[in-house]
């Protein structure tokens, strides 16, 4: 699981070649605790995304720019492009289907 910040947002995200899933989260937000082990269960079981997790308390201008309003907020990248995301906590099975295992 990849720590995403604003100095490797760019890199980690936009850059790669891969699908990347990020996963925008709080210390604070009880629906992001109980999420954060089906979401690094998931990364554990994928090699076909990239799974990283965005601090929104840490890179607060990286929520704004993606218009985060809610946490857990997951998006999916293709080519550094959003391409779809979903509000609220998943289980594993269900963030499988999202990125369409």
């Amino acid at each position: 699981m990849i720590e995403i910040t604003m100095d490797n947002f760019e890199k980690e995200v936009l850059d790669c070649e891969k699908t990347v899933l990020v996963d925008f989260w709080a210390t604070w937000c009880g629906p992001c605790m109980m999420m954060a082990p089906e979401i690094d269960a998931f990364a554990e079981e994928t090699d076909k995304v990239k799974v990283c997790k965005l601090n929104v308390d840490e890179a607060t201008e990286l929520a704004i720019t993606f218009g985060v309003m809610s946490i857990p907020t997951v998006l999916l990248f293709e080519n550094g492009q959003e391409v779809k995301r979903f509000v609220g906590a998943k289980e594993k099975h269900q963030i499988a289907e999202f990125v369409g295992e």
